[in-house]
Order: structure tokens, then sequence, then C-alpha cells
């Protein structure tokens, strides 16, 4: 499987946060951005990429956002 990308949009400092894996991170923001797809990133306006990390392969980066979404927000 080729490699994938973890990621974290919000729409402001301290705002609401979306964790999200995509293979295609240029493709996937401009998603976000132009809001074509009704749901939770369209009603709260999640437009800024704030976070990014690479993983070689598709698994990795689904194990991580796992990983972030149990995070706690401190």
């Amino acid at each position: 499987m080729k490699g994938g990308w973890v990621y974290i949009m919000t729409n402001a400092p301290r705002g609401t946060l979306y964790i999200g894996v995509t293979a295609d991170i240029a493709r996937r923001t401009t998603e976000h951005r132009e809001g074509p797809i009704h749901g939770f990133t369209k009603r709260y306006g999640l437009k800024r990429l704030v976070y990014a990390e690479r993983y070689e392969e598709i698994e990795q980066a689904i194990a991580r956002e796992k990983q972030l979404k149990n995070w706690k927000r401190e």
C-alpha cells in the first residue's frame, strides 16, 4: 500500500479540531477549504491545516490518528 498523512485542521486558535487521515494531503485540504461535502468540517468551518505527519504506510497513519484522537486537550 502507498503512504498516508495524518493531519489536523482547525477553524481558529484554540478552536475546534479535526484529526484525519488521507493519502493525498493537497486534495484533502482543498476539499476542507472548499467545503463540497456536508458534515463536521463544513459545519464548524475547519479550513486551517495546522499539522501534518507523513507515513510510508497508510496503516501507520491510521494507527497514529487513533493515538492522537485519544489525547486529552488541555
